[in-house]
């Protein structure tokens, strides 16, 4: 698999102190990589950087093996999806996407065919004549993202594209996103702050901390195998309690479990919601003695919290027919199925 965008060793710093440091990322031909991070992690910097909007202070960034580092916006083969649409409203939609191919000097009939064809690969076919006030923001930003698409770039970036959107609407733009990078197997780079969103969309996710990666890996080994302590509080729920290490094991209470990582002393024990088995009663040979606290019913499961008093208050997912056998105030026995620790350094 051959490398589209190779980032080395970039670092850009603002005189507030933030920005980013040592960032380097190699992206393959085809695959959607999401710069994950809260506000202010230094994921926007880096995709600025990537498409020319920002200068960086040293590193380089290659594109198709050619460093671009030097090069303007307009000069790099690369198209940017904002979270503002950024549409002309007194142009029609056909004006807004043939735009940049008129500037190309692409013949008439080219461009029609065009754009034709892009907003059909984004399910708006026939809407040409349409201004953008006519559209809602979904149709408005897929229009921003046919209007990319139609500069073939080598790599498209996008900045939250679809944080303006309501929940079920983000949820239908990420599937069609998804689709399209599948069908023109465009090499993507996208930011977004909602790990949700990562998760389902990405090949790769770059999870970010105050301007330096944390953690590469794809969705599913992100979330089962956090590599810092940083990554575990960040991608979806945790619970956090304090153990022990001793050679080959973990301990805590009455439960052991393999000290794959060869930690000493005390360790931060990380456990997934999903991970946790309560069952009525404290007299089981393994687990952690608590208390019911509270019970929310999700759809299809529940959410429990547990107070295992110094050990503090822990949350478990448990299916919706088990918690009919659980009530406030009752004595439960709380067992991990599986557990991710720490140096608690």
């Amino acid at each position: 698999m051959s490398i589209q965008l190779s980032i080395r060793d970039l670092s850009k710093r603002y005189k507030t102190g933030e920005g980013v440091s040592g960032i380097s990322l190699d992206v393959n031909k085809g695959e959607l990589i999401t710069l994950l991070g809260p506000s202010g992690c230094g994921k926007t910097t880096v995709l600025r950087s990537i498409g020319g909007f920002l200068e960086p202070d040293s590193g380089d960034i290659l594109i198709e093996g050619r460093s671009v580092v030097k090069l303007p916006p307009e000069k790099r083969p690369t198209s940017m999806v904002f979270q503002g649409y950024n549409l002309w409203p007194h142009m029609t939609i056909f004006d807004n996407l043939a735009f940049g191919l008129k500037i190309r000097k692409m013949p008439k009939a080219e461009i029609r065919k065009a754009v034709e064809e892009v907003l059909n690969l984004v399910r708006l076919p026939g809407a040409e004549k349409k201004y953008p006030g006519q559209l809602s923001g979904g149709q408005q930003q897929r229009i921003a993202v046919a209007r990319s698409l139609l500069l073939k770039p080598a790599v498209l970036l996008l900045d939250e594209p679809f944080s303006a959107l309501d929940a079920k609407l983000r949820h239908e733009m990420r599937e069609e996103l998804r689709e399209i990078q599948t069908e023109t197997g465009l090499t993507m780079v996208f930011v977004t702050h909602d790990q949700e969103e990562a998760l389902s969309l990405s090949d790769r996710i770059v999870v970010m901390n105050h301007g330096h990666i944390e953690q590469i890996a794809a969705p599913q080994d992100i979330y089962d195998a956090p590599e810092t302590l940083y990554v575990a509080e960040f991608i979806g729920k945790m619970n956090f309690l304090k153990g022990g290490a001793q050679e080959d094991k973990l301990v805590m209470g009455r439960m052991e479990f393999p000290n794959a990582k060869r930690l000493s002393g005390e360790v931060v024990v990380a456990v997934r919601p999903e991970d946790i088995i309560l069952e009525p009663g404290t007299r089981q040979e393994a687990g952690l003695p608590g208390t019911i606290k509270q019970m929310m019913i999700l759809g299809h499961y529940a959410e429990v919290s547990v107070d295992l008093g110094d050990r503090g208050i822990i949350r478990a997912f448990q299916p919706r027919d088990k918690v009919k056998e659980l009530h406030l105030g009752q004595s439960v026995n709380a067992a991990f199925t599986k557990v991710i620790a720490y140096s608690n350094n």
